[in-house]
């Protein structure tokens, strides 16, 4: 068989599987071999899959290697693979047509990687391929020249702030945990990621699991822990696959179990399976499921860091902060808080989606701005509408208008304007959007997924949405945003955990920067069209060409009029379903 100096990646995280990444994949195998081309590193050739590229909204995304030159194409599909591999692989003729543009380059260009700087290069499923990165090198640094206060004064040093959502010091916890006279601790992964539009934790361990079990080993040392555990919830099955994979070839490897690298330190990880409540994100409600109890938070003080795990101290951090530690040894505390900002040190990584052109997940130092995010990484919004907010921080964030587009994305700057960074989530919002139903649409999630233990957030979280229905569907009445106001602070400042506590951010920080739009709400309108009840739909006469398609689609018989002659919809009969808006080609049809 010939053999070339080439090397294959073809994205296989959640996103490139779904566009068909599976598929791509084995045609490159098959066309290879038709080729006389060997699929083996020993040959000259290598093809392997890799975690997340960043950039979901052109998956499949290819690499093609030869040499030191690299070709990364987009939208891929199985049936294309015969062409890139005569071409490119055996002609050395890349296939331009295929190759990405420079929306690509001008996604990547602005953020700056650590957590995900070996996501999308090494094969997640070979141990290998994450030690020929230098991968474990931090752990055996660790442990064979460093003391546990050494690591804990390094992270201190490097500023790194905890990527779960409240932003506390890493190298903090982990000082008070190191301090506590226990014979007994335990360290935590929090991969608990429940939030909507939210798939950073996801992406990582997919990508690159063996630097948060990295992560884990260093942090068990530092404070003294011999179990850890993930907790990670069981609707991610490929990511809790190859976590167990990378756990196994973890231990054969000799970095997790008994007397680690020949020390006399020993550390050993399981996996616990969430079961998709909310709640279980936070702290104290994860103890308790993993301790077999039902998932609900409990008051604090005592943290977990005194009185975790079964009583014994406990450190929990989740899969960013975690990843973050073996390139923090490596390459120093300098180098980490070298960039971002004096309080917020380092990257970032968050899920971009919503109204935007280049959806996908991003990595970018603290204090970038919302706008380069948007504009520049994000290329724009979707058909070059109108930016209206960006929400962030999850469904207990907020919502930042467009005129503070221009503010820095860091943990101060979010919180003073009334939102924060959370774990990561970032949904982009156009002119096409009603802030009102959005403030619902996630009160809605944080109330169903509430628990129930206390009164604040149980009973406050739903008569906010019964209030937030009822302005929605045009039956406000007076005092409404004031009672909305008046309502939400008190079920922050009452509720038991941060998920009652964070519940009203969306509401608060839309009737503060999106009053005006509740107050047409109060009126009876819906200045973005969208709120179904306040909705009227009529034709406009000089576009109609009657062609009747709008009839035809009415599933209530409120639509009347002769061919090629202009078409009606009766007010008292139509239900706002919007089929004739869908179906006209000629943009006869409005509604306001």
């Amino acid at each position: 068989m010939k053999a070339t100096n080439t090397t294959i990646r073809v994205c296989m995280g959640t996103g490139g599987i779904a566009a068909g990444g599976v598929e791509v994949l084995d045609a490159f195998r098959k066309e290879l071999e038709l080729a006389g081309i060997k699929a083996d590193v020993k040959k000259n050739c290598s093809m392997h899959k890799v975690g997340c590229r960043g950039l979901c909204a052109k998956d499949v995304l290819v690499d093609v290697i030869i040499g030191d030159k690299k070709t990364t194409y987009q939208f891929i599909k199985s049936d294309m693979v015969p062409r890139i591999v005569k071409e490119h692989v055996v002609e050395k003729n890349p296939v331009r047509e295929w190759m990405v543009g420079e929306d690509y380059l001008a996604f990547h260009e602005k953020q700056f990687k650590v957590v995900l700087s070996d996501c999308g290069s090494i094969d997640p499923e070979d141990i290998s391929a994450y030690i020929g990165v230098k991968g474990y090198e931090a752990a055996k640094k660790v442990m064979t020249s460093m003391k546990p206060g050494d690591v804990i004064e390094t992270i201190k040093a490097s500023g790194l702030r905890g990527r779960g959502g409240a932003g506390f010091p890493t190298g903090a916890k982990w000082e008070i945990a190191g301090k506590q006279d226990s014979k007994q601790k335990y360290l935590i992964c929090n991969a608990d990621e429940g939030d909507p539009g939210a798939f950073m934790d996801r992406s990582v361990i997919e990508g690159n699991p063996h630097a948060v079990i990295e992560g884990m080993i260093i942090g068990a040392y530092a404070i003294g822990a011999d179990k850890g555990y993930v907790y990670i919830r069981a609707e991610y099955p490929l990511a809790v696959e190859r976590l167990r994979k990378a756990l196994s070839d973890a231990r054969e490897n000799g970095f997790l179990g008994k007397e680690i690298l020949g020390t006399k330190f020993n550390f050993d990880i399981k996996v616990k399976l969430g079961a998709g409540a909310f709640v279980c994100g936070e702290e104290t409600a994860l103890i308790a499921s993993i301790e077999g109890q039902r998932g609900m938070p409990r008051a604090k003080p005592p943290f977990p860091v005194y009185n975790g795990l079964w009583g014994k101290p406990t450190v929990i951090n989740n899969v960013e902060t975690l990843a973050n530690i073996p390139y923090i040894i490596r390459n120093g505390d300098r180098w980490f808080a070298s960039f971002g900002t004096e309080k917020s040190r380092g990257t970032k990584v968050f899920a971009l989606t919503g109204k935007i052109k280049n959806s996908g997940l991003i990595e970018v130092p603290m204090g970038i701005s919302l706008k380069e995010i948007v504009y520049e990484i994000g290329g724009g919004i979707e058909g070059d509408r109108a930016l209206k907010a960006v929400q962030t921080g999850g469904p207990s964030g907020g919502c930042i208008p467009a005129a503070m587009v221009d503010m820095s994305v860091d943990y101060e700057s979010l919180i003073k304007a009334g939102s924060f960074v959370g774990s990561g989530g970032m949904v982009v919002l156009d002119e096409t959007d009603c802030m009102v139903n959005i403030a619902k649409f996630f009160l809605e999630f944080t109330q169903a997924e509430s628990c129930g233990k206390c009164v604040p957030c149980r009973i406050g979280t739903k008569r906010l949405l019964e209030i937030l229905t009822r302005i929605t569907k045009g039956a406000g009445k007076e005092g409404d945003l004031e009672l909305l106001e008046k309502l939400s602070k008190d079920v922050k400042a009452a509720s038991l955990c941060g998920l009652g506590q964070g519940a009203p951010n969306p509401i608060l920080s839309t009737i503060k920067y999106f009053r005006h739009e509740y107050e047409a709400h109060l009126e009876g309108r819906c200045p973005s069209a969208v709120c179904k009840e306040l909705l009227t739909y009529y034709v406009l006469e000089q576009f109609c060409k009657g062609c009747g398609a709008c009839l035809r689609a009415c599933p209530a018989g409120a639509i009347t009029g002769e061919k090629k002659k202009p078409h009606f919809i009766d007010s008292g009969i139509c239900i706002k379903c919007g089929a004739c808006f869908d179906v006209c080609k000629f943009k006869a049809v409005k509604k306001e």
